[in-house]
Order: C-alpha cells, then sequence, then structure tokens
C-alpha cells in the first residue's frame, strides 16, 4: 500500500499563484474526490503529486520518499496518471495503446488484457486509431491503459468529463471499487457523483484546500457554497445526493 502526501506546496507560473501552501495527506487507501471551481488549481495539484510539473515550494511524498528522489520507472510502479487530455505521438491503435500501459509492468497477471478491454467495451475497437475515436471512447481507452496494471496509486483529472451518463457511471464505479489496498484520487466535476460514490471529498479554492472530509459528513458544510460562490440546495434520494445550486437569495 503507498500514501501520498503534499507538503506545503505552492506552484506559481507567469505570475499567477495556482498553488497557495496547499498541504494534503492522502491514502495509502480508499476513494478521494477534489472538487472546486475552475481555475482553482485540481489539475495543477495532480500533475504535482505525479511529478509531472515541480512545484515552486513545497515538496511531495510517496510513503517515507521524496516523489523527486524516485526515478520514473519507480514513480511508474507505484502511482497511476489519467490525464484531463492526452494525445499520443503516434496514430496509434485501441489494442496498442492498452498493450503500452500492460507494458509498464512486470507482474501482469495473463489475461488481465482481455478483462479490462472487455470491462469497458473496447473489444471491438481493438484495430481502430486514436484519431478515428470519439471523446468518450478515448477516455474509455485512456482508463483501460492504467487500469490494466491496477496501480497502487490513480490519480484521475476528470476521467468521465466527455462520456454519456452509462459510461460515466461505469467509470466512477470502476475508480471508486478498486482493491480495498488501492487509492484512488480522481477530479471530479459532477458534485453529485463526488458525493455518492466517493468516501471522501476534498475542495480546493484558489491554489488551497478549504474542506475536506468524509463525504456523508461534508456534503451540509457551507464552505462548499463559498468556494463555489452560489447556494446549494441539497436533496437526498434513494441513490445518493443531488446539489442543485439555487436561483434565490
Amino acid at each position: 500500500m503507498t500514501s501520498i502526501a503534499a507538503n506545503n506546496l505552492s506552484v506559481r507560473r507567469n505570475g499567477a499563484t495556482l498553488l497557495d501552501g496547499l498541504s494534503l495527506s492522502l491514502g495509502p487507501t480508499g476513494s478521494v474526490a477534489i472538487i472546486g471551481p475552475n481555475g482553482a488549481g485540481k489539475s495543477t495539484l495532480l500533475k504535482v503529486l505525479t511529478g509531472i510539473d515541480e512545484p515552486t515550494a513545497g515538496m511531495v511524498h510517496v510513503g517515507d520518499r521524496d516523489l523527486a528522489s524516485l526515478s520514473n520507472a519507480q514513480r511508474a510502479n507505484k502511482i497511476g496518471y489519467l490525464p484531463q487530455y492526452f494525445e499520443p505521438h503516434w496514430d496509434l491503435s485501441v489494442a496498442e495503446l492498452v498493450r503500452l500501459g500492460a507494458d509498464r509492468s512486470d507482474r501482469l497477471a495473463a489475461g488481465a488484457i482481455e478483462a479490462v478491454t472487455e470491462k469497458f467495451e473496447l473489444t471491438h475497437l481493438g484495430r481502430r486509431r486514436w484519431s478515428t475515436l470519439s471523446g468518450g471512447e478515448r477516455a474509455r481507452v485512456l482508463l483501460a491503459a492504467v487500469l490494466v496494471v491496477d496501480p497502487p496509486v490513480l490519480l484521475a483529472d476528470e476521467p468521465a468529463a466527455s462520456l454519456d451518463i452509462r459510461h460515466r457511471l461505469d467509470v466512477i464505479r470502476a475508480l471508486t471499487t478498486r482493491r480495498p489496498d488501492r487509492l484512488s484520487v480522481v477530479v471530479v466535476h459532477d458534485l453529485d457523483l463526488a458525493f455518492t460514490f466517493f468516501e471522501r471529498v476534498v475542495v480546493i479554492d484558489r491554489g488551497k484546500v478549504v474542506a475536506d472530509g468524509p463525504a456523508k459528513a461534508l456534503i451540509d458544510d457551507t464552505r462548499i457554497d463559498e468556494a463555489f460562490s452560489v447556494r446549494f440546495d441539497r436533496l437526498k434520494t434513494p441513490d445518493g445526493w443531488l446539489l442543485r445550486a439555487s436561483t434565490g437569495p
């Protein structure tokens, strides 16, 4: 099991502050939704946690190690990353992309590739090239390429944003019902999905964590309304929570 922690992270780019002294401890198990308004720093945080971007100040720990001290191979063995946008250098087929993900592991169980392509309904797309896929198909291919090795820590940036309703639910369920010794940290745009499916919700605004706790305990927290600059009505349904921005005063 692998925990990951951000310690006093700051990121400044071109005069703008994207993360502002942010600290956050994650894991080593469970499902965590990261929510917040546009420009809050959510995507920047995930890139720093994976080592893709370097912080201006602060550091990231993976277990008891400084992330910066790990080799690329060591990082890949511990952390899987699903970006919001991705464009391969070559116009690879679906089967090639999933196999590339599998090649990152030397302990992949037999049949794992077939299982994950079936799970995300990609078998019939195996020979299709990336350039011919829809946005939803691309999202499912990327998720399959990451989940085929089932990394200890999975960081995903709005993985369901381009999917239809059924596939969106399938993807969120896949991320939140991984093995009990795994950690999934997901930037989620849909607040209903965040509070219905995830165990923990972290609210980020202006580069800082402004609220953090179990989803069931945090749902009524007014700091969520303050972060999004609206007033939410909370509606409890048999399937979960619905948050609707109120048009009233």
